[in-house]
């Protein structure tokens, strides 16, 4: 049998010390997402932010600078983005279910949330943590309108129509293209699950007469 191999005490030891050491030298999230609002940079790193998001940092909130003046920090209550006010007609918002605070931030206002998210108007079914805190683009959901928030039915998705080709088929029907045309194909081909033509007798006599018309008839 193998003997284990057996772990120094002092090694072992040293190990940890140098694991906890790292930790916690290294920058907390309120250090590392710190903004100087007046120049407009980060002081740990010095980089300054995109000149297209100074309007929203200036207006907007982020998500735990609405939760710290909040009761419970929020939790119960919806939220959403303005960049999804904007790009979609469907409510998406998180609903809160737990927030930790990091109390070393001035103000409280950073530190981890998790909660419920409809994206789109479909409900997720698990509890995960929330992404993208630290945006200014958070909008508090009025409470007379998060009924009308939940009680939205998204409507029944399309039917597949089309798939694409396979790989093989493809790459034919592509290198088929070039060669004729002697350009890339623009649009991707697909296949279409419904044939618009009814495959009956009519159909392929139909055919039949179209050939003889373009070949002759045989002597």
């Amino acid at each position: 049998m193998v003997k284990k191999k057996q772990l120094r005490p002092i090694a072992e030891m040293a190990r940890k010390i140098r694991a906890y050491r790292e930790r916690k030298s290294r920058p907390r999230e309120s250090q590392m997402y710190d903004l100087d609002y007046e120049t407009m940079k980060r002081p740990l790193t010095g980089k300054m932010l995109p000149v297209l998001a100074w309007q929203d940092v200036r207006r907007e909130s982020r998500l735990f600078s609405l939760l710290t003046g909040m009761r419970m920090f929020g939790v119960g209550r919806l939220f959403t983005r303005k960049s999804w006010l904007e790009e979609h007609t469907e409510p998406s918002y998180w609903q809160i279910t737990k927030v930790k605070v990091d109390y070393t931030a001035e103000n409280m206002d950073h530190g981890k949330a998790w909660g419920i998210l409809t994206y789109k108007g479909k409900q997720e079914s698990e509890v995960k943590e929330m992404d993208k805190v630290m945006y200014h683009d958070w909008r508090l959901v009025p409470k007379h309108m998060e009924l009308q928030l939940k009680d939205f039915v998204p409507p029944p998705e399309p039917p597949v129509r089309y798939v694409p080709f396979p790989p093989l088929l493809r790459a034919m029907m592509l290198a088929q293209h070039k060669k004729a045309v002697g350009s890339v194909l623009a649009e991707e081909p697909v296949l279409p699950l419904k044939r618009d033509v009814l495959l009956n007798k009519d159909y392929f006599r139909e055919q039949e007469l179209k050939k003889q018309r373009t070949e002759g008839t045989p002597v």
